[in-house]
């Protein structure tokens, strides 16, 4: 017998939702947050306009990008996508961002973790799925290695930030890895 997992979109937290109009005003606000700019991708830190941030995360056939919403108040707390995907390797690459300082630490990344690996590996049928962190992003190197994640490698000095140099962290995560940790 075939169990159907009815709860695909919903974890214990958050769930992953579809882009909403309103959304890009809150995510400007993200955008003026210097720590989760710094944190959550390795270019320039700087504010989007509120176009650039309309078209953040529009999927094409190489990726899915969901909004993160708190099942508690519906709000809009972050994002997460699977993208560089390469159907033929049934492999892709993860960026997750919690928006606000405010909703960091309290179990909404670790939980929207859950959720996407698991759709990426059950409904994707990926095998495989990468990430690049910078090495002072501990808190979302905890999470990553908390769900599976494993270091693979790192590009030295990668990351100039306030006249120091850091290394970019490749960790990844394979589909027989995960159902052994989450069944």
């Amino acid at each position: 017998m075939t169990t159907i997992n009815s709860k695909l979109f919903f974890g214990d937290q958050v769930k992953l939702a579809a882009a909403r109009d309103e959304d890009v005003d809150i995510m400007m606000k993200w955008g003026e947050d210097a720590e989760y700019l710094r944190n959550v991708d390795t270019d320039l830190a700087r504010p989007k306009t509120k176009d650039q941030w309309a078209v953040e995360g529009s999927a094409g056939s190489n990726s899915v990008y969901f909004r993160l919403r708190t099942l508690e108040t519906d709000e809009l707390i972050g994002f997460a996508a699977i993208h560089g995907i390469e159907w033929n390797n049934r492999a892709g690459l993860l960026a997750i961002g919690i928006g606000q300082s405010a909703h960091r630490n309290k179990g909404y990344g670790s939980d929207a973790l859950k959720l996407i690996l698991r759709y990426a590996f059950h409904e994707l049928n990926l095998d495989r799925v990468g990430l690049d962190v910078i090495e002072y992003n501990k808190g979302g190197i905890r999470a990553y290695e908390k769900v599976g994640f494993q270091l693979e490698g790192r590009k030295r000095s990668m990351v100039y930030r306030d006249g120091k140099r850091y290394d970019v962290l490749i960790m990844g995560i394979l589909r027989e890895e995960w159902e052994n940790i989450h069944n």
